[in-house]
């Protein structure tokens, strides 16, 4: 059995926590705007948004939903692996 020492170094700044805080807000934000298109800004049908800010909240959506998506998930992935790494010391 071994004995881990009291104070353990800290990691290195590798970007996870900005990789986490950056994905998430761009994600709450994709979020943020597709509750606003549905409800306040007319919705959505087929052939698109009903308003010109309804088609703003639309492009605002389709584009932080996938790119947060994959910030948010490259972070938790480094998050995960920087755990792991912390228990095997």
């Amino acid at each position: 059995m071994q004995v881990k020492p009291a104070s353990a170094p800290t990691p290195p700044n590798d970007g996870t926590r900005q990789l986490l805080r950056c994905g998430g807000s761009i994600v709450a934000t994709g979020v943020l705007a597709g509750v606003l298109l549905v409800t306040v800004l007319g919705g959505v049908t087929r052939t698109g948004a009903h308003s010109n800010s309804g088609w703003f909240a639309l492009i605002l959506v389709l584009g932080c939903l996938p790119f947060g998506g994959l910030l948010l998930t490259l972070g938790v992935a480094k998050w995960l692996r920087n755990r792991r790494l912390a228990n095997r010391r």
